[in-house]
């Protein structure tokens, strides 16, 4: 019997530490928004590790898309959870979210004590850089989905 769906066809097991060691390397490296954290997850869950096909992982997007929330977060979720079930989910998202959040925290708590902890410049630079990064990310996301002008116009 095929499978169900190309999501289905290529499913392989990781255990939750091994998900979580992944995401929280990309955690750590990820920068920008969730379209920009899309891009890195094609990039390494489609190209390098080959857990999805493209046509799996543009479907998984597309899914995500239509749910509350940032649809990076749930692709985390998704590929958590068909690598090693409900504990990969877990570790998919602390993984991912692990580092931003402690960063948030202490420079929420640098800002109360009143102490810049970030001249002007590099918050700029900052800034350039997750335009950059972004841009990047749909660019390649484009090359592989857009196929044909009218999904390109899309």
């Amino acid at each position: 019997m095929p499978p169900i769906s190309p999501f289905a066809a290529t499913r392989h097991h990781a255990s939750a530490w091994r998900v979580f060691l992944i995401f929280l390397r990309l955690g750590l490296t990820s920068f920008g928004g969730p379209v920009a954290h899309l891009g890195y997850f094609r990039e390494e869950f489609v190209a390098r590790r080959g857990w999805l096909t493209e046509d799996a992982y543009a479907d998984l997007v597309a899914l995500c898309q239509f749910l509350p929330g940032p649809a990076s977060s749930q692709v985390g979720l998704a590929l958590g959870l068909r690598q090693a079930g409900w504990g990969g989910a877990l570790a998919a998202w602390l993984g991912f979210t692990l580092p931003s959040a402690l960063v948030m925290a202490l420079l929420g708590l640098g800002l109360v004590a009143g102490q810049g902890l970030m001249p002007a410049g590099v918050l700029h630079g900052l800034k350039v850089a997750a335009v950059a990064v972004v841009a990047q990310a749909v660019w390649g996301m484009a090359r592989s989905l857009c196929r044909g002008p009218a999904r390109l116009l899309l």
